[in-house]
């Protein structure tokens, strides 16, 4: 069966159900007190709550984080997870998006962990707040395009925006995934969420540029050397604070970005699996075939399905 917002429960999210990973599905909730969530095994993907009024309580695993108005916390797959209206609030107003992540956002979110797959940013200036609330009405009704015209027009901004599921259009996907985007870089700016610390308190900024030229071309002929020059150090040095700093050697993170990015075009193109391998900077099919099943778990023809 093919899922649309009309056969889609009212929320998946109220029950403690998760939409399968594979959709984009975006809505706006006015809840009160005495909503909640349980969700045992976590979500099947990634969950956005932006909050635009009241608050809100939210458990990950071992991690608990209140959110208020102008805040944003991003929900990893996988891990234990509850959210409820806060206690000592009368409401809580926010977006939800579920959604696969995209390789850039490691970093993009890396410096707002609070653990267990939780992380939490802002708050971001109130300035700033409009253009966020603007991004996710707009990808609300991009998930939510036939394919046929112009996109609809976004929700009111006052108005409770009912879920809407992109799943049987890809070019609907694909520009709500944008929107999505969009959110996660307005959010988690330097200008709007106070920047990450920098070294002593979080990543040294010549760690996250690393990142970011890794995250922006994964499939580019990237190397220590290559990286290293790109910051003005020695190899020797970037892959002793990359380490240091990340856990993992600075070709680590390379492979796993590569990976995602392989990931990314099995689900949302039809590129036969060498093209994906060379699109994502594997020098052999086999090679990127045991890497993925090992990342993965499945071969690549297995994962699209």
């Amino acid at each position: 069966m093919t899922v649309t917002s009309e056969n889609m429960p009212d929320s998946a999210a109220d029950h403690g159900e998760s939409p399968p990973p594979e959709l984009l599905i975006a809505g706006r909730y006015a809840q009160l007190p005495g909503y909640a969530v349980h969700r045992a095994q976590g979500a099947r993907s990634w969950l956005l709550l932006w909050t635009e009024g009241g608050a809100g309580r939210i458990r990950q695993g071992a991690a608990e984080v209140r959110t208020e108005e102008g805040e944003l916390v991003a929900l990893a797959p996988g891990v234990r997870q509850d959210y409820r209206v806060a206690p000592d609030a009368d409401c809580w107003h926010f977006w939800w998006v579920h959604c696969r992540a995209r390789p850039a956002w490691e970093a993009w979110l890396r410096p707002h962990a609070r653990g267990d797959g939780c992380f939490a940013v802002g708050p971001v200036p109130t300035a700033a707040r409009p253009r966020i609330g603007a991004e996710l009405r707009r990808l609300h009704a991009d998930a939510r395009w036939t394919g046929e015209g112009a996109p609809p027009l976004p929700v009111a901004a006052h108005r409770r925006a009912a879920p809407a599921v992109a799943a049987s259009l890809p070019r609907a996907h694909e520009l709500a995934m944008n929107g999505v985007e969009r959110v996660l870089l307005l959010t988690t700016s330097s200008g709007y969420s106070g920047g990450a610390p920098e070294a002593g308190g979080g990543a040294d900024s010549r760690v996250r540029r690393v990142e970011a030229l890794i995250a922006a071309d994964p499939a580019a002929p990237h190397t220590v050397a290559s990286l290293a020059e790109a910051v003005r150090l020695s190899p020797s040095r970037l892959a002793h604070l990359f380490t240091e700093q990340t856990g993992r050697t600075p070709m680590r993170a390379l492979r796993e970005a590569r990976l995602q990015h392989a990931a990314r075009l099995l689900e949302t193109t039809a590129l036969d699996v060498g093209h994906v391998a060379a699109a994502s900077g594997f020098a052999s099919p086999f090679h990127f075939s045991r890497a993925f099943r090992t990342r993965f778990g499945v071969p690549p023809r297995q994962y699209r399905g």
